[in-house]
């Protein structure tokens, strides 16, 4: 029997799932502390890049600056924060380092999209006398919201990946499956510990693409919408001049 049969009959045992130490518990954990990192990491760089995109400018500083985060490895903010006070705070280490992390997708790709909202379309709709708050809601955030969703996706699988780690400096999460079989020199486990951070990052994908495809506007289902500012047509200097 190969490493995979190995692991395949590790997770089809039913010990291996109970307890406090078993996979549901560390699953729970798991998803526990990256959804809380993705929630906090949403509700900082996505105000801030719809804001700064609406307006059109400061958002290369702001993207310099939330990169810092992703410059400064995972790891090291866990081992830093482990040896502070917050090192008796539960996942709060764990859960600080993995915002820092999300963070710098998430601004970037919501930014990016609402800066490249096609400025014709955003003067059409000032010119049928939208509200900013309006041009917000039924024009840029629906047109961004494609670059929205990626940075959504790539912030997601990378939360759930990294924080594996957290298992190194002793916190919870499905990384302590796969220490776990380190410590006992046994493989099979490592592997089956492996295979389930992959396939919950698997399940997050396919949850969000799910999700992009279930609110994607009636203009991108459907053609646009009454009512709907449309780009004012480009004329063709060919036929102008002829």
């Amino acid at each position: 029997m190969g490493v995979l049969g190995e692991a395949w009959s590790w997770l089809a045992t039913g010990a291996n799932w109970a307890g406090d130490g078993g996979v549901w518990h560390r699953l729970q954990e798991h998803v526990t502390v990256s959804g809380t990192a993705l929630l906090i990491a949403c509700a900082i760089a996505l105000p801030v890049a719809f804001f700064l995109g609406h307006l059109g400018r400061g958002g290369a500083v702001a993207i310099n600056i939330s990169n810092v985060g992703r410059a400064v490895p995972v790891f090291a903010v866990l081992a830093l924060f482990m040896v502070s006070p917050l090192r008796n705070s539960g996942s709060v280490p764990t859960v600080v380092a993995l915002v820092l992390f999300a963070v710098p997708p998430l601004l970037t790709n919501a930014y990016v999209g609402m800066a490249e909202v096609d400025r014709a379309v955003v003067e059409a709709a000032r010119g049928m006398g939208m509200s900013g708050w309006q041009l917000f809601v039924r024009v840029e955030l629906p047109l961004a919201r494609p670059m929205v969703m990626t940075g959504l996706r790539s912030a997601s699988v990378q939360v759930v990946a990294t924080a594996t780690i957290a298992a190194m400096v002793g916190q919870g999460g499905l990384g302590r499956i796969i220490t776990a079989g380190f410590n006992t020199y046994d493989t099979a486990q490592v592997v089956a510990g492996a295979l389930l951070v992959a396939l919950l990052a698997l399940l997050v994908e396919g949850a969000l693409l799910l999700l992009d495809r279930l609110i994607a506007p009636a203009t991108v289902r459907r053609g646009p919408a009454a009512g709907a500012p449309v780009a004012p047509a480009r004329k063709d200097p060919a036929r102008t001049t002829a």
